[in-house]
Protein backbone atom coordinates (compact mmCIF):
# COMPACT_ATOMS: atom_id res chain seq x y z
CA UNK A 1 0.00 0.00 0.00
CA UNK A 2 1.37 3.45 -1.05
CA UNK A 3 0.40 7.12 -0.17
CA UNK A 4 -0.88 7.01 -3.52
CA UNK A 5 -3.69 4.61 -2.57
CA UNK A 6 -4.90 6.80 0.45
CA UNK A 7 -5.43 10.09 -1.45
CA UNK A 8 -8.11 11.13 -3.84
CA UNK A 9 -5.85 13.37 -5.34
CA UNK A 10 -2.26 12.68 -5.87
CA UNK A 11 -0.33 16.22 -5.51
CA UNK A 12 1.79 17.22 -8.46
CA UNK A 13 2.93 20.65 -7.86
CA UNK A 14 5.16 22.02 -5.27
CA UNK A 15 1.97 24.10 -3.32
CA UNK A 16 -0.10 21.38 -3.56
CA UNK A 17 2.40 18.79 -2.16
CA UNK A 18 2.90 21.80 0.19
CA UNK A 19 -0.64 21.52 1.34
CA UNK A 20 -0.26 17.79 1.82
CA UNK A 21 3.02 18.22 4.33
CA UNK A 22 1.12 21.10 6.22
CA UNK A 23 -1.65 18.75 6.82
CA UNK A 24 0.07 15.69 7.89
CA UNK A 25 2.37 17.57 10.12
CA UNK A 26 -1.03 19.39 11.56
CA UNK A 27 -2.16 15.36 11.95
CA UNK A 28 1.01 14.67 13.71
CA UNK A 29 0.64 17.43 16.48
CA UNK A 30 -2.77 16.68 16.71
CA UNK A 31 -2.21 13.32 17.88
CA UNK A 32 0.56 14.02 20.34
CA UNK A 33 -1.48 16.65 21.75
CA UNK A 34 -5.15 15.17 22.03
CA UNK A 35 -4.99 11.45 21.06
CA UNK A 36 -7.63 9.93 18.98
CA UNK A 37 -10.14 11.63 20.98
CA UNK A 38 -9.73 14.70 19.43
CA UNK A 39 -8.60 13.58 15.85
CA UNK A 40 -11.11 14.55 12.87
CA UNK A 41 -11.15 15.84 9.81
CA UNK A 42 -12.29 19.27 10.92
CA UNK A 43 -9.43 19.71 13.55
CA UNK A 44 -6.83 18.64 10.97
CA UNK A 45 -7.53 21.28 8.71
CA UNK A 46 -7.85 23.87 11.26
CA UNK A 47 -4.51 23.24 13.04
CA UNK A 48 -3.38 23.08 8.91
CA UNK A 49 -4.84 26.34 8.42
CA UNK A 50 -6.31 25.06 5.65
CA UNK A 51 -9.97 24.31 4.10
CA UNK A 52 -11.53 20.90 4.94
CA UNK A 53 -12.62 21.38 0.96
CA UNK A 54 -8.87 21.49 0.77
CA UNK A 55 -8.26 18.95 2.96
CA UNK A 56 -10.91 16.54 1.55
CA UNK A 57 -9.12 17.15 -2.15
CA UNK A 58 -6.46 14.67 -0.97
CA UNK A 59 -7.85 12.34 2.15
CA UNK A 60 -11.06 11.30 1.97
CA UNK A 61 -11.10 10.50 5.85
CA UNK A 62 -9.36 10.50 8.66
CA UNK A 63 -8.22 6.48 8.56
CA UNK A 64 -6.42 7.89 4.86
CA UNK A 65 -5.11 10.53 6.53
CA UNK A 66 -3.38 8.15 9.76
CA UNK A 67 -2.22 6.00 7.01
CA UNK A 68 -0.72 8.53 4.91
CA UNK A 69 1.28 9.86 7.96
CA UNK A 70 2.51 6.43 9.02
CA UNK A 71 3.80 5.65 5.36
CA UNK A 72 5.16 9.24 5.06
CA UNK A 73 7.10 8.14 8.57
CA UNK A 74 7.84 4.88 7.14
CA UNK A 75 9.83 6.24 4.07
CA UNK A 76 11.67 8.84 5.95
CA UNK A 77 12.88 5.86 8.46
CA UNK A 78 13.87 3.90 4.97
CA UNK A 79 15.89 6.57 3.93
CA UNK A 80 17.64 6.72 7.25
CA UNK A 81 18.28 3.38 7.33
CA UNK A 82 19.94 2.89 3.51
CA UNK A 83 22.34 5.97 4.46
CA UNK A 84 23.32 4.06 6.92
CA UNK A 85 23.53 0.99 5.07
CA UNK A 86 25.04 2.80 2.19
CA UNK A 87 27.63 5.48 4.08
CA UNK A 88 27.84 4.12 7.32
CA UNK A 89 26.88 6.00 10.31
CA UNK A 90 30.41 7.73 11.42
CA UNK A 91 30.66 7.04 15.84
CA UNK A 92 28.36 4.65 14.90
CA UNK A 93 28.65 0.94 14.39
CA UNK A 94 25.93 0.02 11.73
CA UNK A 95 23.62 -1.93 14.03
CA UNK A 96 23.58 0.67 16.26
CA UNK A 97 22.62 3.32 13.91
CA UNK A 98 19.89 1.08 11.89
CA UNK A 99 18.15 0.62 15.75
CA UNK A 100 18.47 4.10 16.53
CA UNK A 101 17.27 5.25 12.77
CA UNK A 102 13.92 3.29 13.71
CA UNK A 103 13.47 4.65 17.40
CA UNK A 104 13.91 7.95 16.17
CA UNK A 105 11.24 8.04 13.72
CA UNK A 106 8.20 10.12 14.38
CA UNK A 107 10.73 12.86 15.45
CA UNK A 108 9.77 11.29 19.25
CA UNK A 109 5.76 11.72 19.04
CA UNK A 110 5.20 8.38 20.19
CA UNK A 111 1.28 8.81 20.78
CA UNK A 112 1.23 10.15 17.15
CA UNK A 113 3.20 7.12 15.75
CA UNK A 114 1.12 4.46 17.92
CA UNK A 115 -1.96 5.98 16.54
CA UNK A 116 -0.80 5.98 12.79
CA UNK A 117 1.34 3.09 12.72
CA UNK A 118 -1.91 1.10 14.36
CA UNK A 119 -3.70 2.08 11.24
CA UNK A 120 -1.50 1.51 8.71
CA UNK A 121 -0.56 -2.62 10.39
CA UNK A 122 -4.54 -2.78 9.79
CA UNK A 123 -4.61 -2.27 6.57
CA UNK A 124 -0.58 -3.34 5.17
CA UNK A 125 0.80 -5.87 2.69
CA UNK A 126 3.55 -6.70 5.22
CA UNK A 127 5.52 -8.47 2.62
CA UNK A 128 5.55 -5.12 1.13
CA UNK A 129 6.59 -3.03 4.20
CA UNK A 130 9.31 -5.80 4.71
CA UNK A 131 10.77 -5.37 1.56
CA UNK A 132 11.22 -1.67 1.87
CA UNK A 133 13.92 -2.43 4.64
CA UNK A 134 15.48 -6.05 2.85
CA UNK A 135 18.49 -4.12 2.33
CA UNK A 136 19.28 -3.25 5.65
CA UNK A 137 19.16 -7.15 6.08
CA UNK A 138 21.84 -8.07 2.60
CA UNK A 139 25.24 -7.99 4.01
CA UNK A 140 24.82 -8.66 7.33
CA UNK A 141 27.95 -11.11 8.55
CA UNK A 142 28.32 -13.22 11.62
CA UNK A 143 30.80 -13.22 14.48
CA UNK A 144 33.02 -15.47 12.05
CA UNK A 145 32.62 -13.36 8.96
CA UNK A 146 30.44 -15.76 7.14
CA UNK A 147 27.12 -13.87 5.24
CA UNK A 148 23.66 -14.94 7.32
CA UNK A 149 21.61 -17.26 5.16
CA UNK A 150 18.07 -15.39 4.31
CA UNK A 151 16.27 -17.61 7.20
CA UNK A 152 19.08 -16.16 9.43
CA UNK A 153 18.70 -12.77 8.15
CA UNK A 154 14.71 -12.67 8.56
CA UNK A 155 14.42 -14.36 11.70
CA UNK A 156 17.38 -11.80 13.78
CA UNK A 157 15.51 -8.51 11.32
CA UNK A 158 11.99 -9.74 12.83
CA UNK A 159 13.11 -10.37 16.20
CA UNK A 160 14.33 -6.86 16.51
CA UNK A 161 11.84 -5.33 14.62
CA UNK A 162 8.48 -6.73 16.55
CA UNK A 163 10.51 -5.52 19.77
CA UNK A 164 10.55 -1.91 18.16
CA UNK A 165 7.01 -2.41 16.75
CA UNK A 166 5.79 -3.82 20.47
CA UNK A 167 7.29 -1.22 22.38
CA UNK A 168 5.24 1.51 19.92
CA UNK A 169 2.25 -0.44 19.65
CA UNK A 170 2.17 -1.00 23.48
CA UNK A 171 3.66 2.88 24.05
CA UNK A 172 6.01 1.52 26.40
CA UNK A 173 7.87 4.50 28.07
CA UNK A 174 11.12 3.37 27.40
CA UNK A 175 11.19 3.10 23.49
CA UNK A 176 13.64 5.84 23.29
CA UNK A 177 15.51 4.97 26.21
CA UNK A 178 19.27 4.20 26.18
CA UNK A 179 18.61 1.00 28.20
CA UNK A 180 15.66 -0.18 25.30
CA UNK A 181 18.75 0.56 22.44
CA UNK A 182 21.38 -1.47 24.23
CA UNK A 183 19.39 -4.62 24.71
CA UNK A 184 18.12 -4.25 21.22
CA UNK A 185 21.66 -4.06 19.79
CA UNK A 186 22.61 -6.92 22.59
CA UNK A 187 19.99 -9.37 20.94
CA UNK A 188 21.25 -8.89 17.56
CA UNK A 189 24.97 -9.33 18.31
CA UNK A 190 24.11 -12.28 20.67
CA UNK A 191 22.03 -13.79 17.61
CA UNK A 192 25.25 -13.62 15.47
CA UNK A 193 27.32 -14.55 17.90
CA UNK A 194 29.49 -12.07 19.04
CA UNK A 195 30.26 -11.94 22.58
CA UNK A 196 27.84 -9.15 24.45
Amino acid sequence: MDTAENMRKIPRQSRAQDTVDVVLEAAAQLLEASGEAGFNTNAVAERAGVSIGALYRYFPDKQSILRALALRETEAHRRAVMAVVEDGAPGLARDRAIIRAFVQAFAGRNRARRIAASAMLAQADHAELAARFSAAEEGILDANGQPLTRVQAFVLSRAVHGALRAAVLEGADFLQSQAFEDELVRLGRAYLGYVV
